[in-house]
């Protein structure tokens, strides 16, 4: 076991560094299983949510609009999203995953939520709202660093 508060520190930002390379391993894997590259992966990611526009992808993938066009029309043709009209605005063209996406992204990535929420309700309350908490600071602080290699 860990011993003094520092150690303890350390032994965290190593287990989120482990976590990061393990999660970045399974997007990698279930990109070679699909036939897609990192941004493509990114892209069904961001859309698991819902409808994006093209810029707001390209902004998510960090990808010039020319390479998320170019993105999108890969993923359009393997048939893993579709193009739609806005509902509120016609003029606005989103991108959706398509129900086949849907299916095969569930396909890979479902086992490991159905168990990674079998692991989370083991924990009390209290402990899952702390959770919640810092891997919301831990992502804003990751926010915060990226805007600033941006700029």
């Amino acid at each position: 076991m860990v011993g003094s508060r520092q150690e303890l520190v350390e032994a965290l930002g190593l287990a989120v560094q482990r976590y990061q390379r393990s999660t970045q391993a399974f997007d990698d894997t279930v990109g070679r299983r699909l036939g897609l590259g990192p941004s493509d992966v990114r892209c069904l990611d961001w859309l698991a949510d819902g409808p994006k526009t093209a810029g707001q992808l390209s902004k998510a993938t960090g990808l010039r609009p020319a390479a998320t066009t170019a993105l999108i029309d890969r993923l359009v043709a393997k048939g893993l999203v579709e193009r739609v009209s806005d509902d509120t605005d016609r003029r606005q063209v989103l991108v959706q995953m398509t129900e086949q996406g849907q299916a095969l992204t569930w396909q890979l990535y479902g086992p490991l939520a159905m168990e990674g929420q079998r692991l989370l309700a083991r924990l009390r309350t209290s402990d899952l709202e702390l959770m919640l908490r810092q891997l919301e600071s831990m992502r804003e602080l990751t926010d915060k660093h990226r805007a600033r290699l941006e700029d």
